[in-house]
């Protein structure tokens, strides 16, 4: 079964191969062994690579979830202590404070011999160190341009960017928010940020294709105290002020529009070899998808995933 996954993913036997660090005839085997025993052919052939079918496609889906149960079994057997095995993920601001804390929490119990190394860092660190195989996954909004090369992307949820301000903000009150907010300073997060096009492209959208922050930042510490301590207004993903939001130490601005939503998810470099460890804190970070959901859908719940 690994030996299909990886050319599955590869489209290569050379490629899967060396991946999996044995012979190409070994690898062709295994598959010749598992077409046999299913009764199918699994892979049409494509020039010199090999594409899924429709029954390849179809027990991909089951192949990859019993290689991960049949991980959760070997973890289980395993007596040492300590964690024997390390899992780098690069967390995005958006997925950082509340996605990611819950997916981690959730792995531990998954995956106890397995070391969780959680990495924060600029959009651009972050997506190269997946590329480089220095990070497994990457956490947060979908990568555009050229940060997208190399990359697959798997959705979890749609989330937007929302602009917020102190309680007792003036533009509250304001019957058009979108037109008061040339009139106050904003926080705008920098060039290199995978938001930076999404408010770039509603800025423009409402006229002010030029505007430019007094402010650049998508750290939450920091803008936080800023926007709390004066009148500037803050374009930031909802994932990294929900739980100011909550506690209503800030408060989002009325804007509407399907131009700030985005999806978030996870990232993945098209090269990198199977490993089963990911795939549980994929199925983990699903969970706490679900479960941040739920609790938004409460009555009189102001939470957003």
């Amino acid at each position: 079964m690994r030996c299909f996954l990886e050319i599955a993913r590869a489209e290569s036997v050379s490629v899967a191969a060396d991946r999996l660090n044995i012979t190409q005839p070994a690898v062709s085997r295994s598959l010749r062994e598992l077409e046999d025993i299913l009764g199918a052919q699994l892979f049409d052939r494509a020039g010199r690579g090999l594409r899924l079918n429709e029954a390849g496609r179809m027990f991909q889906s089951h192949a990859a979830a019993s290689m991960t149960e049949l991980m959760r079994g070997y973890d289980r057997l395993v007596k040492e202590g300590g964690a024997t095995i390390r899992l780098s993920v690069g967390a995005l601001p958006t997925a950082s404070t509340d996605l990611l804390p819950r997916a981690a929490l959730r792995f531990r119990e998954e995956a106890p011999n397995v070391r969780l190394h959680i990495l924060t860092g600029p959009n651009w660190l972050l997506f190269n160190q997946l590329r480089d195989g220095t990070l497994d996954l990457v956490v947060g909004r979908m990568p555009e341009g050229e940060t997208s090369s190399g990359v697959t992307f798997q959705q979890l949820y749609i989330e937007d960017v929302v602009l917020v301000c102190r309680p007792d903000h003036p533009i509250i009150a304001a019957s058009n928010p979108e037109v008061e907010i040339r009139r106050f300073p904003l926080i705008l997060p920098p060039k290199g940020a995978v938001i930076f096009s999404t408010v770039d492209r509603y800025l423009s959208s409402i006229g002010l294709p030029e505007m430019r922050g007094d402010i650049e930042t998508v750290a939450l510490p920091a803008g936080r105290k800023i926007v709390q301590s004066s009148n500037m207004l803050w374009f930031i993903s909802r994932g990294v002020v929900a739980e100011e939001v909550r506690l209503g130490t800030l408060i989002t601005v009325d804007l509407a529009s399907p131009l700030l939503s985005g999806p978030v998810g996870i990232s993945v470099s098209r090269f990198a070899p199977l490993k089963v460890e990911r795939n549980v804190l994929a199925d983990c970070l699903r969970a706490s998808t679900d479960e941040l959901v739920a609790l938004q859908m409460r009555p009189g719940s102001q939470r957003h995933c």
